[in-house]
């Protein structure tokens, strides 16, 4: 009988365990190549191997038929019973617990590792991404990452305010190990958390503006759920579901009124250069592709004045909560482009309206004559980026295209409070908030935001994935098909669209 690899992949609800395996026995023992104590260490400090995406003792929300975590089981105590080539004991040889066997004698721990050791060799390891053969440290880092997924979704036992064409992908990311929280609503959710001892999930924007201050009055804790930055090949109001969400347990990236999870990581993290290194070549694979958050892009660049300073002013959705919360008292569009235009009195200035609002499908619409009172060009056409990287100077309020430009070393002025200010990277004309003043560099942002704080899908095999990987799809449009859903929400963007400027025309 051919043994179960040590190193091997979580039962992914939907996904073909031969699609999501990492590694694969050998039947003739002509596996990888003798393992080091390296990959032992790196085993240990991810906690990966055996089941690790088992439930923990005690753990809410999880049946206690469920499969355990090895990991927390050893961890928990001095000594266990067990056979010298079972995970448990091998996992107890590298934590420094005593393993006791049927004889009852204790087994040597340079046995375990041994043991262990033979065992990793004995199996091939694949990208599963890819289907590319890997060796075993390349293994471990990937099982590194979904460790570190479902360990962010532990304790989380009911999910509210998910959009119904969102749900398929919150079920992926919000994946535990054992099981998907149910979609209940906020009452419900809250019943649920508070009966189970565990977290309720929630899409902010979606939910009662009570339901904060209720979860805390009956002792809940909330996970607040929103897109994450490198998101899809299109826009989330016109119902593409996205390739990229965060999990904040503390408050939400957007809300610079409160700490939070991604404030926290850039205010204390110690960023290894290793991480760092990760995140300098992210983030020139990320410029070299022309990915944004909402995918490549295309259209015409438009002109700018020869010996002219210039400046592109990014507009937003006005009922955006990243706007409300996060925009340091700035009231809309109109008042941002006011702004800009004071602090650049002598500049050409280029407006450049959100995509949901020029689509439709949200607030924030400024007829051109009024925008054209404040700024010299409207441009809704040209590729951003390239536009981003053209101009002297970029202005906005609390959008993602300022963390964009920083990572192309653009010069960024922010009148808002989004979660790259403060750090010592923009000309910030908001108050900064006391919990930042850390000088950081981009690509200690960049680990932070792209890296630490997301968690990505891939649109191919729907695993969950690094980054890398999402702007590797996005790069070649490897995302999902277009669904009726969409097409249908584009025609009614179309048809907002055309009744706004109708109304424009009508009433001059």
């Amino acid at each position: 009988m051919i043994p179960t690899p040590f190193l091997r992949s979580p039962p992914f609800p939907g996904i073909a365990a031969s699609l999501a395996a990492v590694s694969v026995m050998c039947e003739t023992g002509d596996g990888a190549a003798p393992v080091d104590d390296d990959v032992l260490d790196a085993i240990v400090a991810a906690r990966v191997g055996g089941a690790f995406w088992g439930a923990r003792p005690g753990e809410p929300g999880r049946s206690d038929r469920a499969e355990s975590d090895p990991w927390a089981l050893v961890a928990s105590v001095q000594s266990i019973h067990a056979q010298a080539d079972e995970d448990v004991a091998l996992i107890a040889g590298l934590l420094g617990v005593s393993v006791i066997g049927p004889d009852g004698a204790v087994i040597d721990p340079g046995q375990l590792h041994a043991s262990l050791k033979a065992r990793i060799a004995a199996a091939r390891y694949r990208d599963c991404f890819t289907g590319a053969p890997v060796d075993a440290m390349q293994a471990v880092t990937q099982l590194a990452d979904w460790r570190r997924h479902i360990d962010g979704n532990r304790g989380i036992v009911a999910a509210s305010g998910m959009a119904f064409w969102k749900r398929d992908a919150i079920r992926h990311f919000l994946w535990d190990g054992i099981a998907s929280p149910p979609f209940l609503s906020a009452d419900r959710g809250l019943r649920r958390a508070r009966r189970e001892q565990g977290a309720l999930a929630v899409w902010p924007s979606r939910v009662p503006v009570t339901l904060p201050q209720d979860a805390a009055d009956q002792g809940v804790a909330l996970a607040r759920v929103e897109d994450g930055f490198l998101r899809s090949r299109g826009l989330g109001a016109a119902l593409h579901p996205p390739g990229s969400v965060v999990v904040d347990r503390t408050g939400i990236y957007y809300n610079a009124r409160a700490a939070n999870d991604l404030e926290t990581l850039l205010a204390t993290h110690d960023f290894p250069l290793a991480l760092v290194d990760r995140a300098r070549r992210l983030r020139e694979r990320v410029c070299a592709t022309g990915v944004t958050k909402y995918g490549p892009e295309a259209g015409q660049m438009i002109d700018l004045p020869a010996g002219r300073r210039t400046v592109l002013a990014i507009g937003q959705v006005d009922d955006d909560l990243s706007v409300r919360l996060g925009g340091a008292g700035v009231d809309g569009n109109l008042d941002f482009l006011k702004r800009v235009r004071r602090a650049e009195p002598d500049a050409w200035i280029v407006y450049r309206p959100h995509p949901d609002v020029q689509a439709g499908h949200r607030k924030g619409h400024l007829p051109d004559s009024v925008v054209l009172a404040h700024a010299d060009a409207i441009d809704s056409g040209a590729p951003l980026m390239e536009l981003v990287q053209a101009v002297d100077e970029l202005h906005v309020l609390s959008s993602l295209t300022g963390f964009e430009a920083l990572m192309r070393g653009r010069s960024v002025t922010v009148h808002g409070m989004p979660f790259y200010a403060g750090w010592g990277l923009t000309r910030d004309l908001a108050q900064p908030s006391v919990r930042r003043g850390r000088q950081l560099t981009v690509d200690q942002l960049v680990a932070a935001a792209l890296i630490l704080y997301p968690r990505y899908l891939d649109p191919v095999t729907r695993l969950p994935c690094g980054p890398e990987i999402m702007v590797d799809r996005m790069a070649d449009g490897s995302t999902p098909p277009m669904t009726w859903l969409i097409a249908l929400r584009a025609l009614q963007g179309k048809f907002r669209r055309f009744m706004t400027l109708s109304a424009e025309f009508l009433h001059g």
